[in-house]
Formats: C-alpha cells, sequence, structure tokens
C-alpha cells in the first residue's frame, strides 16, 4: 500500500516540475551501531526504472520515511563517497578536556581572570602569593560557571546564529545534564575558595556576579538593550575582585579601574556586534547595533572619551603617578579616534578596525596600570628602631601602621660583645 501511494505521489510531482535525472544521485547512510546501510528506493515515472534518492528527498516528497518504504540490502552496495552521520551526543576520545574548554569558553575567561589579577596587583596593599592563587582560580571557576549556564540557557537561539551554531551543546558534544553539573562543580568550587582563602568581601562580589550574569543579563538580551549596560557590569566587577582580594576593601582606586573596564566593553562589544546584525536579528536578541543603530555608533564614541578621562583622574587620585596620564594619552586618543572613524562611518572595516584595537588597547592599558603604580608593596618601607625589650630580642617599629605580622613580631638577633 505504502509503495503505492509513493508511486501515485510521485508521478503527481512529475507532472508538475521537469523530471529529474535521479539515477545520477546516489545516497547513502551509515549508522552507528552497524555497517549497514539505509537506502531508499522508490519507482520513477518509468515502471521498470529503479532510481536510488535521498531518504531526505523521499521524506519531502511522500511524508515521513518508515521500514515499509525503506529497503535494507543484504550486500554491501556502499560507494566510495558516502556520507557518514554521528550519534548526537557524539564524544570523541582524547578530547574531553577540549570540550569543557569551550564550555567554559576559557577564552572570555582567561581575559577576566587577566583583569582580576590586574585589580590584585593594583591595590595598595601587600603582595601574598597563596590568597593571590586562591583569588584568581577562583575568579576563573566563577566565570567558567557562569558561562557554561549562559550557554545551557541559549542553544535553541545559539543554534540560529553562525557564529556560535558550532558550540558543544548545540552540536550535543556536551549533554545538558553534564553541562549543568560542570557549572554547579565550578560555582561551588570557586566560591569556597574565595570565601575560605580569600575573604568575605570577595567571595560575595563572585557571587553577585555569577548571579548577575546567569539570572539578568542573560535573559535581558532578548528584552532590551539595557542588557550592555548590565553586561559592562558583569566585565567591570572582576578588578575588584582582585583588589578585595589583596586590599580586603574597595576604594576610589578600585572604582577608577572598574570604570575604566565598565566604558571598556561598549566600544568593544558594540564594534563586534555590528557584523553580527544578521545573527543577532534572527535570533532574536536585542541589541543596540539591530534595534538602535545611531545609539550603538554613539556610545562607541562617548565611552571611548570616558576612558580618558578615567585614566587622567588615576595620578589625581593616587592610583598611579602622573606619567601614566601622558603615557595613556595616545593610547587612548588613538582609541576615541577609531571610535570616532566608527560613528562617522558605520560599515565593516571600521568596526572591525575598532574592535581588533580594543582588544589590544585593554591589554596596553593594564601593563601602563602596573607600570607606574603609586606605591608597590611587595616588600614595607619600615623604620627601624632597636628597642631593648631584654639582651636577645628588639622590635621593628613602623613608621606607619601595621598591616602584616611581619613588622610586629620579635625578631631574634646575635648577642654581640659587650
Amino acid at each position: 500500500m505504502m509503495r503505492g501511494l509513493v508511486k501515485r505521489e510521485w508521478r503527481l510531482i512529475t507532472q508538475v516540475v521537469n523530471p529529474v535525472n535521479l539515477q545520477s544521485t546516489r545516497y547513502t547512510t551509515k549508522t552507528a551501531s552497524s555497517n549497514n546501510e539505509e537506502i531508499a528506493v522508490m519507482r520513477s515515472a518509468s515502471p521498470c526504472d529503479n532510481s536510488i534518492v535521498p531518504v531526505s528527498q523521499v521524506k519531502d516528497i511522500c511524508g515521513p520515511v518508515s521500514k515499509d518504504n525503506v529497503i535494507f540490502p543484504a550486500t554491501n552496495i556502499i560507494p566510495d563517497n558516502h556520507t557518514s552521520w554521528l550519534p548526537s551526543p557524539y564524544t570523541t576520545t582524547g578530547k574531553t578536556i577540549s570540550q569543557y574548554k569551550k564550555l567554559s569558553k576559557f577564552r572570555l575567561t582567561s581575559l577576566v581572570v587577566v583583569t582580576t589579577m590586574g585589580g590584585y596587583a593594583m591595590a595598595p596593599a601587600a603582595f601574598d602569593l597563596s590568597s593571590f592563587a586562591m583569588c584568581t582560580l577562583g575568579t576563573g571557576m566563577i566565570s567558567a560557571a557562569a558561562n557554561a549556564i549562559n550557554q545551557y540557557h541559549e542553544v535553541p537561539f545559539d543554534s540560529q546564529m553562525s557564529r556560535t551554531k558550532n558550540r558543544v551543546l548545540v552540536t550535543g558534544q556536551i549533554t545538558p545534564l553534564k553541562s549543568v553539573l560542570f557549572a554547579a562543580v565550578s560555582a561551588s568550587t570557586g566560591l569556597c575558595m574565595l570565601y575560605f582563602g580569600v575573604n568575605g568581601l570577595t567571595a560575595a562580589l563572585g557571587a553577585g556576579n555569577l548571579f548577575l550574569y546567569t539570572s539578568i543579563y542573560t535573559p535581558m538580551k532578548r528584552i532590551s538593550i539595557v542588557n550592555t549596560w548590565i553586561g559592562s557590569v558583569v566585565g567591570a566587577i572582576p578588578p575588584l575582585m582582585g583588589w578585595a582580594g589583596c586590599a580586603g576593601s574597595l576604594d576610589s582606586g578600585a572604582m577608577i579601574l572598574a570604570g575604566i573596564l565598565f566604558a571598556w566593553q561598549f566600544p568593544h562589544f558594540n564594534a563586534l556586534s555590528w557584523n553580527l546584525r544578521p545573527d543577532y536579528s534572527r535570533a532574536g536578541y536585542r541589541m543596540m547595533a539591530v534595534t538602535n543603530p545611531s545609539l550603538c555608533r554613539r556610545t562607541a564614541l562617548r565611552y571611548s572619551l570616558v576612558i580618558a578621562g578615567l585614566s587622567l583622574m588615576a595620578p589625581v587620585l593616587d592610583v598611579t603617578n602622573y606619567w601614566f596620564a601622558l603615557e595613556t594619552i595616545p593610547l587612548n586618543a588613538y582609541f576615541a579616534y577609531l571610535a570616532y572613524k566608527f560613528n562617522k562611518k558605520s560599515d565593516s572595516k571600521s568596526s572591525r578596525s575598532l574592535f581588533r584595537f580594543s582588544l589590544l588597547h585593554l591589554p596596553a592599558l593594564m601593563l601602563l596600570f602596573l607600570a607606574n603604580k603609586k606605591e608597590w608593596y611587595f616588600k614595607k618601607n619600615a623604620e627601624e628602631e632597636t628597642i631593648k625589650t631584654d639582651s636577645n630580642y628588639m622590635v621593628l617599629k613602623p613608621s606607619k601602621t601595621a598591616t602584616s605580622l611581619g613588622n610586629v613580631l620579635p625578631v631574634a638577633v646575635a648577642e654581640g660583645p659587650r
């Protein structure tokens, strides 16, 4: 009965469209469980002419393919240029680590870690290797968890974008359950490292940023262009975590550093999103480049000028010396110039130029911050005053309030001749 239905539908189609030489199209599929092939065989207009057509074409012509209209040959007749299909999810042995690196967006997480390290190094406190390592690793774990949760929520939309259609959750390389477990383990491990290995303020900033990225920024992307400002706040918090991890508190210097990171997000992301407008529109994301292109261009220019202004404020607030202000003028001026060109003539060339330079601008600015730091705290400059407490000990009395045990513990000295 099914074969008769196929024959009748095929005749109706050949009366409307030009006949296709189906004998020139040979197609086989290879299943994952065995080497047997599934070949759909169909009668053409000629009663004695058998042709092999793709199974997908049979589905388009006569409805769902079932065992009734698919013939499984007993002999192996695979042509040389056959197509093999992989099961979903597919896991390639030896690539598990690579897949989880993609799930965590390793390059983006690395940038987050670098800004955290910059905040730690810029803080006005003594450098401690153990807290530095725990702060860096904990922040990286939280960033990996946030990115995994983000990809978990956006699988239906990532599959519609050329830039994201090959992500590990979209292609089935990692199951949703495994991604959630990875995020839970990473987030809990990272928060414990920050709380027990650094301090409560850093852990609170990390938890808040995780919530902000996964529960507010991610759904906001499909609601309002305000998501760009929220995402910029997310990008500004990691240097605050580094600063708090070192100093235990936040001050005006931390706000300068966070403000620069916040402002940098706009020319960077707006230039990136300009050439991705078709993708964002197709997936239903509410981005400035899609819904308000003129605002997208103006915002990139405005915040590039904000970066220049904050750089000039850094020496005034004793975060850096005044050489920093002079050295950053050409760097920030060229960044603003590229943003101005993007605002005046927004095309593929100007947006790419602005985006690529933004990738160089931020690391260069961080290096200048470190090179021109107002004061380094690897060793405290203390004025040693010998106070005779007994015949074998003396106390080191710093000129300022002691901030570490090393400045107040008694130090044994050898007793010399009287």
